[in-house]
């Protein structure tokens, strides 16, 4: 008879919590084959959390969202995700290879640019959506109305020159979107610290997501900084100055590949969600997992996820969280 307690079933959310938290703790690629069906995009309900952070982000700081690189040419890719949200969510999403349209935001955006309100929108003042949308380039409209329909930022990755050559990403992760566009994969991963298999594993990375294979990983930290938007610019960078460890955030991404083979390109999606700590660990042996992956991080990675402060009162926190789990107190 195992001594493992039950899981309660999770709530529903993109992130693999007993994949993503493992330890000894790594920074490593962590790719997973996806299943034959499963789903990498994720609609938002109109005036949901998302959606009303990616509208601020678009409407006030959209040049640091959206990024392309002079002279690439994104439409194969973005042609690609585009039929594949429709083809993924019918009732949310239609593209006919010109217009693309957000079936639950009621709102569209012609191949030239021009925004179609199809009717009120579904909260606000009813056109909160296509306004912002007014306020972007006509070549990012389309893209942005991809990113006010769905959870997830997307980016494109070439797998011919390893590089990163347009990406709209309104909900980024302590880290600024306009300083990784155009970068080689190894140089946006220099940065992160205990690196080491993160770059040799490059090159058979780019392989594998660019192939004919669908893959997604997962990542997480633990932060003091509550809002899906933590674009280091408008994040305090006195962490944990104003936040008790009990009173943390759980910050989840899932990230999936829609490759395109032909073009050795994929379509980067990031599915960010933020949810209490306490919220977060839905039974005692989660808070022991998390607790483990912790207590196994370097201190190189502790000062880059900006732990390294509140190690010891985290490990504390988790430990009494997880007293109630038989494999803690074996």
């Amino acid at each position: 008879m195992s001594d493992r307690t039950p899981v309660p079933p999770r709530p529903a959310t993109g992130f693999d919590f007993e994949a993503g938290v493992t330890a000894p703790f790594r920074m490593q690629p962590g790719l997973r084959k996806l299943q034959s069906g499963a789903a990498q995009l994720t609609p938002l309900q109109p005036g949901s959390r998302h959606q009303r952070e990616k509208l601020a982000v678009l409407t006030a700081f959209w040049a640091q969202a959206l990024g392309q690189v002079e002279g690439f040419d994104p439409a194969p890719a973005l042609h690609v995700l585009y039929a594949h949200a429709a083809a993924e969510h019918p009732g949310a999403w239609a593209w006919d290879g010109a217009t693309a349209d957000a079936l639950w935001l009621a709102t569209a955006v012609g191949p030239q640019g021009e925004v179609l309100q199809r009717q009120q929108g579904r909260f606000g003042l009813g056109d909160e959506v296509a306004r912002c949308l007014q306020g972007l380039p006509p070549a990012w409209r389309q893209a942005g109305l991809a990113c006010l329909a769905f959870a997830e930022d997307f980016a494109i990755v070439d797998g011919a020159t390893g590089t990163i050559p347009w990406l709209a990403v309104a909900l980024p992760s302590h880290w600024a979107p306009e300083d990784k566009l155009g970068r080689h994969f190894s140089e946006v991963h220099a940065p992160v610290a205990d690196n080491a298999v993160l770059l040799k594993a490059t090159e058979g990375l780019l392989k594998i997501i660019t192939g004919p294979d669908r893959y997604e990983r997962f990542v997480w930290n633990v932060s003091d900084h509550p809002r899906l938007h933590a674009h280091p610019a408008r994040v305090d960078p006195q962490r944990w100055q104003h936040t008790a460890v009990a009173q943390a955030w759980f910050r989840s991404e899932r990230q999936t590949f829609i490759p395109l083979p032909a073009q050795r390109q994929a379509v980067f999606t990031i599915h960010v969600e933020v949810r209490p700590l306490a919220q977060a660990l839905h039974a005692p042996v989660e808070a022991q997992a998390l607790h483990a992956a912790v207590q196994s991080m370097s201190a190189p990675v502790l000062a880059y996820r900006s732990l390294a402060g509140v190690r010891e009162p985290l490990l504390a926190w988790l430990a009494e969280r997880a007293a109630a789990s038989p494999t803690a107190a074996a």
